[in-house]
């Protein structure tokens, strides 16, 4: 899902930093406002955390592997807003030290993941828990959520990609939707299982337990 250089038009690059910076800006004066003692660390751990996690590949069909996307994850602990922050600072050092992504699509990659799939990952999250605040409905919204948020992430690209003329619609849809569809079933239990451990020990700690807006 990380678009390297050359991908995407210049107009859609140049609109994908503009749509990011605008976006994460607001991310991060929401996360000021918010931001208490613990969340420092916490926002640190978070972020070394999916860092590693993201260089740990699982196998899929046909060859191809996918890794944990966390957005979804951060949300829920912390918070979309922080979570946001931390994807994005994650998907940084990832194009700058280990060139996963190109430069010039960085802004289009932030706003696919950290933005897209985090934000919207827990909006659904948010939508499911309150028909029923319980605990098994908990675990429910999150698996969900978490599925979810690849696939917005992944539609994203494709429709960059789409309107940058480097491949048909219907043909770049249906590859990333098939393969994310499986690559968001791992995405599904790692998410749970993480947050179903948090809770268990800390549920203090859990943003999507005590909050209900951004």
């Amino acid at each position: 899902m990380h678009i390297p250089d050359g991908f995407l038009s210049p107009p859609v690059w140049a609109s994908g930093w503009a749509v990011m910076t605008a976006a994460l800006g607001w991310c991060v004066k929401k996360t000021h406002a918010l931001l208490e003692e613990k969340m420092v660390p916490l926002m640190g751990v978070m972020c070394a955390f999916i860092f590693a996690a993201q260089m740990l590949n699982f196998p899929i069909l046909g060859g191809t592997s996918g890794h944990l996307l966390g957005g979804v994850l951060a949300a829920v602990l912390l918070g979309p807003c922080p979570a946001a922050v931390v994807l994005a600072s994650v998907l940084v050092v990832q194009c700058l030290v280990f060139q996963d992504g190109g430069l010039t699509a960085l802004g289009a990659n932030i706003f696919n993941m950290a933005i897209v799939g985090t934000m919207g990952g827990y909006f659904i999250f948010r939508l499911i828990y309150k028909m029923k605040s319980t605990p098994k409905v908990f675990l429910i919204a999150v698996a969900c959520a978490a599925w979810f948020s690849v696939i917005l992430a992944a539609t994203a690209c494709a429709f960059e990609l789409a309107l940058s003329g480097t491949v048909a619609l219907t043909s770049v849809f249906a590859a990333m939707a098939g393969v994310h569809a499986l690559i968001g079933i791992g995405e599904a239990l790692i998410t749970v299982f993480v947050v179903e451990f948090v809770v268990k020990a800390r549920p203090d700690l859990v943003y999507g337990l005590k909050r209900r807006g951004l």
